[in-house]
């Protein structure tokens, strides 16, 4: 789809200038004014009071004068907007992550994250042959990609790792309780026994901070995301390599 549909422009103007919890008439009018000025685009409400019915008409109208790859910039860093940062606002995290799920062809071509995208496309690769697993990893790079650094992203990684454990076990396991599988597999496949403890002990202490996360999303540490996908990648294709060599095992 190569623009963002009305309705959905409409659902983004409801929550970001939501009565109660959204931006104020000038915030609407500030923001807006800066994005008419630097992409040399006339707006219908650049004053404040505007001629409106309300502030979420007035964010809409002013919206829709953008193309699209601009609506997508806009929306998105509207929901980083200051007023936000100290809020509970669980619709405002929901609207980025329908963004960026829904459209994120729309975003800036230039755009790179600081993923070591070697790993990333190697683990891609190596879950052609698992694609639940697949999904979910590929939904968590577009949403890192897209900083939405949240318990979501997390969720996403720690479910990608589980289906794959599940396949390669064929087990409905959950990732506690594979531990014993992990250890067993690596050594069985000849890893060392030192390395097979490391790699059990990892993955436990690995889930257990997804846990404490994935229910806490506030508390996320927006610098350990990257640490945290990077091991989820490591794990993956450590895993897939072992399960290719003995596909018995």
């Amino acid at each position: 789809m190569s623009h963002i549909p009305l309705p959905f422009l409409s659902f983004a103007a409801d929550i970001l200038a939501d009565t109660s919890r959204g931006l104020s008439g000038n915030e609407v009018v500030k923001s807006f004014n800066a994005y008419a000025v630097e992409y040399n685009i006339n707006i219908p409400h650049a004053a404040y009071p505007f001629e409106a019915p309300n502030k979420r008409t007035a964010l809409l109208e002013n919206l829709k004068c953008f193309p699209p790859h601009l609506q997508f910039k806009i929306i998105r860093e509207l929901c980083d907007h200051r007023i936000f940062s100290n809020k509970q606002y669980d619709e405002l995290k929901s609207l980025k992550v329908k963004l960026v799920s829904q459209f994120a062809h729309l975003a800036p071509k230039d755009e790179f994250s600081k993923l070591n995208e070697t790993l990333t496309e190697e683990t891609r690769h190596w879950l052609d042959s698992f694609p639940n697993a697949l999904e979910l990893y590929l939904q968590a790079i577009q949403k890192y990609k897209h900083g939405i650094f949240s318990r979501n992203l997390l969720d996403d990684l720690r479910l990608s790792l589980e289906l794959l454990l599940k396949c390669v076990f064929k087990n409905d396991k959950s990732l506690e309780n594979q531990l014993g599988n992990v250890g067993s597999f690596v050594n069985e496949a000849g890893g060392s026994k030192e390395f097979s403890n490391m790699f059990s002990k990892l993955i436990d202490y690995y889930a257990k901070y997804q846990n404490t996360y994935i229910k806490h999303d506030d508390a996320v540490v927006e610098e350990e995301i990257e640490f945290v996908f990077e091991i989820s990648s490591s794990f993956m294709r450590h895993i897939i390599r072992l399960h290719a060599k003995s596909p018995s095992l």
